[in-house]
């Protein structure tokens, strides 16, 4: 028997067979006895579980590990229970959310890279199969309530629009409740929700007071008080996901503000810091060394002055980011501390699903978007919106100095699994009914897949080997359970690979084998693999991997490469790939375009996420519409495709027509109709004419027509690659999210007050 309050099932098929009638049916009810089917009940004692999964977050950035940032409710959860300072994740965002999931490896569950980005191989076409159910559809049939908060992030990137298919969302994966948003990232002041599968608009705007975080954590705070008030007895497991600290690094102003000049030391001197409070705390031993910085990365002292006040700032909004979701999941805790049954809830809150991110490039941005794109930021620019950084106005993300120095002790940083800056993640766990130590360490090495078979444990409930009639793939994760009251026990998991993005690693008693593939913030092209280095650690002498052992061992590097291979071959890794922009515009993954070239949309067609909208980027396009505008003073929004961060848009403004074009907010282009759109019935229409080669965002030429005549033209000098945004969507007649135009900033939607026929897109 496991810590479940009862010994494990033998029952291992789900749906449950319905219990056999036990009745007696007479020929009236006089002489009859009825049997109601009684519904599933959760094993008894079974504890209510909480998983808090922030994004993007370093091992050194929490303050709960030794890092910069206050984060007192962490604190307060590790001084009621554990922390880990070995727990592991896959290096980036799907990936880790699958793993963690199922208690599969993530090429299992197709997730070998984000969905944006995957190819058509077992391990990374992005599809969730039946095979692999989840934690939550299990729970759920055992009689759990089930629901989930925030990022998903693992549904195909071609099923993500309002009208699905919806099995891969949360609701088809076990879920009962969703309120989230899907894809990557999302602004925290122009979120794109959905309530279940319904996309659903914030409430208010960010000028009365609206950010994302307070609002899901209200959401979840009343679900599971709903929850409770009206099933007290039953048990509920709730996924709670911020998008914090992931990019656009948003937060208030006031949170902000508490942290001008606490970064003006620069990185490289926080790191050192960072380390010594790390092993004042204990959650390092205090032989650990800091590993050096990369020689790609700037020295702090080497930077001009201008580049150290935009830096600072920065890394000032992602503290106020983190600070302030910190704060929000303590109002969560302290509704779950307020239960009944508070003292029977495990909660495990793990401090980031991959290391700091890098994705800002060396400068840091003010569009995160435009960095993937393969875009890269400057300066100069930034230091003229400085004041604004972290507010609605920009998708900002600071620069890579701040990743490295948020992965202290170790190296890299997020999309490098090769090494624990990228996989090594600060966890703790809390459950006052069965974990006696306050404030202990746990020192087992550990990874994402076990937290799965962790519930099952305590739960009492039996891992299936049938999930609605599919023969479920093994668990390849182990409970850690064990380490609750077993702080010196051995680690169960003994054997882990790490890939992603082409870096690989492989862990096998003690030692780590590493292939570190190319620096994380370059998003375009491919590095040779011959090239690769194998780099050796002895992680129980050398926690931080800063002594590479390979040359003194070359016997045990070669049984680890070897043993990757073996795993590799067994988890569907292969092949690798290292590309990333140029796999965003895959045209063999299955889409709702694919092989389209004209595409036609009723009015109030809305919420079209980009995998699923006409491909218009550096190709040649015609958009028209036909449109009413009564007595002629109708305006507003024809058509519009993405938001600040970058897009285009169609509209009707004083009776003319404007085309505007958003280049990652750093250029904006716009061509008005040089007459106005008459009263009545009208066609209006512009054609892109995209200027053969030329650069990676080179652009063309736009000319407007009002009832096929000419009606002005213009220059679009800079065209977004291959994406706009990561969840803003394409909209017919108004802009939802936030504004493509600034002219229209301050009257979103911006619906058009007229009416809307049909609006075509054909593709050239």
């Amino acid at each position: 028997m496991g810590l479940g309050a009862t010994a494990a099932r033998a029952q291992e098929v789900l749906p449950k067979p319905q219990a056999a009638f036990k009745g007696v049916i007479g020929k009236t009810y006089k002489d009859s006895r009825e049997d109601y089917p009684q519904p599933i009940k959760a094993p008894a004692g079974a504890p209510n579980v909480l998983v808090v999964l922030l994004d993007d977050v370093g091992f050194g950035q929490p303050a709960t590990f030794g890092g910069p940032v206050p984060m007192p409710n962490l604190d307060k959860l590790a001084s009621e229970g554990l922390r880990y300072n070995q727990f592991h994740t896959t290096a980036i965002c799907s990936p880790t959310r699958a793993a963690l999931l199922t208690g599969r490896n993530h090429h299992q569950v197709g997730m070998g890279t984000i969905t944006e980005l995957s190819t058509g191989y077992p391990g990374y076409d992005s599809i969730w199969g039946k095979n692999v159910a989840s934690v939550a559809e299990v729970v759920r049939q055992n009689g759990y309530a089930t629901a989930a908060f925030g990022k998903w992030h693992n549904t195909p990137d071609w099923e993500t629009s309002p009208v699905g298919p919806f099995e891969r969302w949360p609701t088809g994966l076990g879920f009962e409740y969703w309120y989230g948003y899907q894809g990557g990232e999302t602004s925290q002041w122009y979120p794109q929700l959905f309530r279940n599968t319904t996309p659903i608009e914030p409430s208010k705007t960010p000028e009365q007071g609206y950010h994302l975080m307070p609002d899901m954590t209200d959401e979840a705070i009343a679900w599971i008080q709903r929850s409770k008030s009206i099933a007290p007895d039953r048990p509920f497991f709730a996924y709670f996901a911020p998008g914090a600290a992931h990019a656009p690094l948003h937060a208030p102003k006031e949170w902000i503000d508490k942290f001008k000049g606490k970064f003006d030391q620069g990185w490289d001197k926080v790191r050192e810091e960072t380390l010594e409070r790390q092993k004042q705390l204990g959650v390092v031993p205090a032989n650990t060394r800091l590993t050096p910085r990369p020689k790609e990365i700037q020295a702090w002292d080497s930077l001009s002055a201008d580049e150290k006040r935009l830096f600072a700032r920065h890394q000032e909004v992602f503290a106020a980011y983190l600070a302030y979701t910190d704060y929000q999941i303590g109002r969560l805790l302290d509704a779950v501390h307020a239960l009944p049954d508070a003292d029977n809830t495990l909660i495990i809150y793990i401090a980031g699903d991959n290391g700091p991110s890098a994705e800002g490039s060396l400068t840091g941005t003010t569009n995160n978007m435009m960095t993937q794109n393969g875009v890269p930021d400057d300066v100069a620019s930034q230091i003229k919106e400085i004041d604004e950084i972290g507010g609605p106005k920009h998708e900002n993300h600071y620069p890579v100095g701040w990743a490295w120095a948020g992965s202290s002790p170790f190296q890299w940083m997020k999309r490098v699994p090769s090494h624990f800056g990228g996989t090594r993640n600060g966890m703790v766990v809390s459950w006052p009914k069965k974990i006696a130590e306050h404030g202990g360490l746990r020192t087992q090495f550990h990874h994402v897949i076990d937290i799965a078979p962790t519930i099952y444990e305590v739960t009492g409930i039996t891992f299936p080997t049938s999930v609605n009639g599919v023969k479920q793939t093994p668990l390849a994760g182990v409970s850690l359970a064990y380490s609750f009251d077993k702080p010196k026990a051995p680690s169960t998991r003994t054997t882990q690979y790490f890939e992603t993005g082409g870096h690989r690693a492989i862990y096998h008693d003690g030692w780590v084998a590493t292939a570190f593939h190319g620096v994380p913030w370059v998003l375009r092209g491919s590095v040779p693999f011959e090239q690769d280095k194998w780099e050796l650690y002895n992680i129980r002498e050398d926690f931080s991997q800063a002594n590479d052992v390979a040359q003194q061992n070359p016997a045990k590097l070669k049984e680890l490469q070897n043993l990757f291979d073996q795993e590799a071959k067994k988890y569907d890794v292969f092949p690798l790939d290292d590309r990333f922009a140029e796999r965003a515009s895959n045209p063999n993954r299955p889409s709702a375009t694919r092989g389209k070239t004209s595409f036609t949309y009723v009015s109030g067609t809305t919420r079209v996420p980009e995998g699923s909208a006409p491909p218009i980027y550096k190709r040649s396009h015609r958009i028209a519409a036909d449109v009413d505008t009564a007595d002629g003073k109708a305006q507003g929004v024809i058509i519009a495709e993405g938001g600040s961060g970058a897009g285009y848009t169609l509209y009707i403004k004083d009776q003319r027509l404007v085309y505007e074009y958003n280049f990652f907010g750093k250029n904006r282009y716009k061509v008005t109709s040089d007459q106005t759109v008459p009263a009545g019935k009208a066609n209006v229409a512009l054609e892109y004419v995209q200027q053969p080669g030329g650069e990676l965002t080179t652009g063309g030429t736009v000319r407007l027509f009002i009832n096929g005549q000419p009606a002005g033209e213009g220059s679009i000098d800079n065209v977004a690659p291959t994406r706009f945004s990561a969840t803003e969507t394409l909209d017919i007649g108004m802009d939802l999210g936030s504004a493509v135009a600034e002219t229209y900033a301050d009257a979103l939607p911006f619906a058009y007050t007229g009416k809307i026929g049909k609006v075509t897109v054909d593709l050239k």
